[in-house]
This record gives structure tokens, C-alpha cells and sequence, in this order.
């Protein structure tokens, strides 16, 4: 792995989300994340935080800073907690995940949902998970 380029660690958490409580804040997301980066040996890491945004759409500060660094080439991977995070919206998540990221080199990694772009969809459920996520909101 490239570690010039930055590795995104990103960390969503809407005002619905928070009533589920500390399993899903933002401080055990950024844990989790930086945990999984050094496990796996990216040095190059940069938090972005969305939070109380919602997932149904991606305009969110966060999210578009990290976007624009992908447009750049600056970004090799993106990581997440879990696709919900990334976002709501099926088909969008979809288009970045599916076509955007691989055509600009950048790993996509979901780490609860075992979604990995370097590996394929391990157990074939990724869009069924987008597709359910979509459907919460």
C-alpha cells in the first residue's frame, strides 16, 4: 500500500443515531477506526467527523472534504465503521463505493459489515445492507 496517500478515517453520527446511545458515537467510531488503520498498517491518517448530519444525502463538510482529497489522488483508502455511516442512500453509496472509488484507486473498507473493495464482497450482502440502510430513513 501507498503510504503517501491519506487513509480516511470517517466518523457520521445523526441526531437519530445518538438515542442509540454510546456504541454509536462518534468518539468509539474515531477508537474503532484508528484501531483498524494501526492493526493494518496505515500510518497516513486523517479523522473526518459529520457529526449530527444525516446519511440520506452526502452534504456533509466531512464527507466533501474527503471527496475533494479523493478527486486530487490524494486518498488510497477509505475507511468506515459501517456502510450506514458512509451513508443512507443506496444508489449513491453504491456509485462511490462500486464506480468512483475503484476508478480513482481508493480501497474502500466497511469494517463491521466486512465490506473490503480489495477482497469483493466477501459473504454477496453489500447491497443488500445498502439497500436496507436506505430503506431506515
Amino acid at each position: 500500500m501507498d503510504q503517501h496517500k491519506i487513509t480516511i478515517l470517517y466518523c457520521r453520527l445523526s441526531n437519530e443515531d445518538s438515542l442509540d446511545g454510546e456504541s454509536n458515537s462518534i468518539q468509539t467510531q474515531k477508537i474503532m477506526l484508528q484501531r483498524y488503520a494501526d492493526e493494518h498498517g496505515y500510518t497516513n491518517t486523517k479523522i473526518l467527523v459529520d457529526d449530527g448530519y444525516t446519511g440520506t444525502n452526502f452534504n456533509r463538510l466531512g464527507v466533501q472534504e474527503g471527496f475533494e482529497l479523493v478527486k486530487q489522488g490524494l486518498v488510497g483508502c477509505w475507511i468506515v465503521k459501517d456502510l450506514s455511516r458512509f451513508g443512507r442512500d443506496y444508489l449513491t453509496v453504491g456509485r462511490y463505493t462500486d464506480i468512483i472509488f475503484p476508478s480513482l484507486d481508493v480501497r474502500f473498507i466497511a469494517i463491521n459489515d466486512g465490506v473490503d473493495s480489495e477482497k469483493g464482497d466477501a459473504d454477496g450482502f453489500s447491497a443488500i445492507r445498502n439497500l436496507f440502510n436506505d430503506n431506515l430513513t
